[in-house]
Order: structure tokens, then C-alpha cells, then sequence
């Protein structure tokens, strides 16, 4: 027995001795290890190999594709750009083509309005010369009427005139014949 408690001793005795070590070793570097000088050259020299892997890994993917993107993205806006002048000189023409159409309309409608009125002018004018033609026409016709019938009216008079002069003449006892008296009322009747 005392064979197997010897080397569970000597374990024991050379665990207690990396103790007292490792507990020396960390009285000698309480600080922080970044502030070690004695690690300076190895944290510089990784600091210089992380820069480049960082610089080389920039430089050769990341930067490339930002670039890339950049790049489309400018030729998107500029062609973005180029059609919005496109489109704006497509609504300036259609405005153009619009207005020159409005100016059209408005002409041909005014050309339509002047053709319009010379046609009712026209109509106007022909109903006026046959109102007027039927107005002298029945003119003529009731002046011819008017004629026939004053002088129906005038012989009427004169047949009057005739059969009172006669009643008269034979009244007031004098003796005429008809041919006297119609003479002396025609003579009386011119004026």
C-alpha cells in the first residue's frame, strides 16, 4: 500500500509546485496583457497580418462588388435620367401636337360656323326674295282688287248719281234726259 499512496503523493506534491509557479508568474503579471511589453512585437506582428488580411479582403472582394454596385446604380439614375428627358420631350411634343390640334379644331369650327351662316345667309336671303316676290305679287293682286273694286265703286257713284241728278232735275219739274245728266255728273265728278 504504501507503493500507491507514494505516487498519489508525488502528484500531489508536483501540483502544489505548478501552483506556487503559475501563482509567482501571476504576481509578476498582474496588469493587463494588452499592456505587457514583454507580447508588443507578437500583437504588432499579428496586427500588421490582421490589417492586410483585412486590406486584401477589401481590396479584392468587398471593394470590387461596393464598386459594382455603384457602378449599376449610376447607370440606372443616368439611364433613369435619360428616359425622364425622353419622356419629357415626348410630353413636350404631345403638348405641342395637342395645342396645334386645339388651334385646328377651333379654326375648322370657326370655318364651320362662317360656311354655317353664308348658308343661312344664303337660305335667308332666298326666303327673303320669295317673301318679297309674294308680297309684291299679292301687292299687285290687291291693288288690281282695290282698283276693280273702286272702280266698281265708281260706277256705282256714277249710277247713283245718274238716278239721283234724274230724280232731282224730275222733282224740281225741269225735263233731262239720261245722256245730260250722266254728262253733267261725269263733268262734276272729274272735278
Amino acid at each position: 500500500m504504501a507503493n500507491t499512496t507514494q505516487p498519489a503523493a508525488d502528484a500531489a506534491t508536483e501540483a502544489a509546485g505548478h501552483a506556487a509557479e503559475a501563482a509567482g508568474h501571476a504576481a509578476e503579471s498582474a496588469g493587463m496583457p494588452q499592456l505587457d511589453f514583454s507580447t508588443f512585437p507578437n500583437q504588432i506582428f499579428w496586427l500588421v497580418v490582421a490589417l492586410i488580411v483585412i486590406y486584401l479582403v477589401l481590396s479584392r472582394i468587398a471593394l470590387p462588388r461596393i464598386g459594382g454596385v455603384l457602378a449599376d446604380r449610376q447607370r440606372t439614375i443616368t439611364g433613369d435620367i435619360a428616359a425622364a428627358e425622353d419622356l419629357k420631350a415626348k410630353a413636350i411634343a404631345a403638348e405641342k401636337a395637342y395645342n396645334q390640334a386645339l388651334a385646328d379644331a377651333r379654326a375648322e369650327a370657326a370655318r364651320i360656323v362662317a360656311e354655317t351662316r353664308a348658308e343661312i345667309q344664303k337660305d335667308l336671303d332666298a326666303a327673303t326674295a320669295k317673301a318679297d316676290a309674294e308680297i309684291s305679287a299679292k301687292a299687285a293682286e290687291s291693288a288690281r282688287h282695290i282698283e276693280e273694286i273702286r272702280a266698281g265703286a265708281m260706277e256705282a257713284v256714277k249710277a247713283v248719281a245718274n238716278d239721283t241728278a234724274a230724280a232731282l232735275v224730275s222733282a224740281l219739274g225741269g225735263s233731262a234726259d239720261d245722256k245730260t245728266v250722266a254728262a253733267a255728273v261725269a263733268d262734276r265728278m272729274k272735278g
